[in-house]
């Protein structure tokens, strides 16, 4: 059995007795430290080089955001989980842990108010469980060969565009976003979250890039020169109808969802043409659905990996896919305009 290392950042050293005894209950997963505040993380990542860290947010001194941001930007970093009461779902503290770089987070608190350990006894293993794995899946990649777009001259033109990601997702979106502006076609979003995010996402996205953003309701018709955010703990699949496309969403309460997947490969059963695009995120989720839109002879983009918060996703796409395009994210929202015009 594979043991995967947790450390324990909490100011409460009430609380990070408890979370040693809740992670360490099935023997997977093994607390290698802990530490009272952001600072000393960081020095214990350094040190230790755990899988995951499981992060409070209110801190003296550095505080859970802070020290996340500094985790994130090292090589290869570690996935952090934010434990916390602020983090509940759909709240802007929630947004901003994502936007830091945090791949997950658990509540400390009941609906109620006050600590719910027994809420955190069921939740917390199996998301620092997946994300951890997600962590030793984690490889270095190569850049891709040249582009291949201009040959795939077979493939109908592009009637949606389809795009994954997950950790450090938010920043990257608005940037392809305000880069691209409205497209022709409809856009598909699969970005990692748990439940009642998706609202607070789309809102934000719509500020940052000036695009139009919703979240997308299943069996509703998908509109050309709007971005669709699939809610989170759900999974998104295209069908295309006499009036045009649309999603079919499903709950999922898996970690990795809305599922890249999922998305991609459904896209490569229902659509003519289409563009598929993977951003920065721990993982690999994307790769699978990849190949099938390749497949098709469907255009792909990746999110170079010195420009991602965490290379996985995209760097498992160019890894196992010939001839996909790579640039930063404003540098791809170009492509996809000049493409689309």
């Amino acid at each position: 059995m594979t043991t995967l290392s947790v450390l324990v950042v909490d100011d409460s050293a009430f609380m990070r007795l408890a979370l040693r005894r809740i992670i360490e209950a099935e023997g997977d997963l093994r607390v290698v430290g802990e530490a009272a505040n952001g600072a000393v993380a960081l020095e214990q990542v350094e040190r230790l080089s755990p899988d995951i860290v499981a992060m409070d947010i209110e801190m003296p001194g550095m505080d859970g955001l802070e020290a996340t941001r500094r985790i994130m930007a090292r090589p290869l970093p570690p996935a952090v989980v934010m434990v916390s009461h602020h983090t509940t779902e759909g709240s802007a503290m929630a947004l901003a842990s994502m936007e830091a770089g945090a791949a997950d987070w658990v509540s400390k608190d009941t609906d109620l108010g006050g600590v719910d350990l027994g809420h955190l006894d069921r939740e917390l293993r199996a998301r620092l469980r997946h994300w951890g794995h997600a962590h030793r899946a984690a490889r270095p990649t190569l850049l891709p060969v040249a582009p291949v777009l201009e040959a795939r001259r077979d493939a109908a033109r592009p009637e949606v565009v389809a795009i994954g990601a997950s950790t450090g997702g938010p920043e990257a979106l608005a940037a392809l976003l305000a880069a691209a502006g409205p497209l022709a076609v409809p856009v598909v979003v699969a970005q990692h979250m748990p439940a009642r995010m998706a609202m607070d996402l789309a809102r934000a996205l719509a500020l940052r890039s000036g695009v139009d953003v919703v979240v997308a309701e299943s069996g509703a018709p998908l509109r050309a020169g709007v971005v669709h955010v699939i809610p989170g703990a759900q999974d998104g699949a295209l069908l295309r109808g006499a009036e045009g496309y649309a999603l079919r969403l499903a709950p999922h309460a898996h970690a990795a969802h809305p599922s890249v997947d999922v998305l991609f490969s459904s896209v490569a059963m229902a659509a003519r043409g289409a563009i598929g695009v993977v951003l920065t995120g721990m993982g690999q989720d994307g790769t699978q659905g990849a190949l099938a839109m390749a497949r098709r002879g469907f255009a792909l983009f990746a999110q170079a990996p010195e420009s991602c918060v965490v290379p996985g996703m995209p760097g498992a796409v160019l890894a196992a896919v010939p001839g996909v395009e790579s640039a930063a994210p404003d540098a791809l929202g170009e492509r996809l305009r000049a493409l689309l015009a």
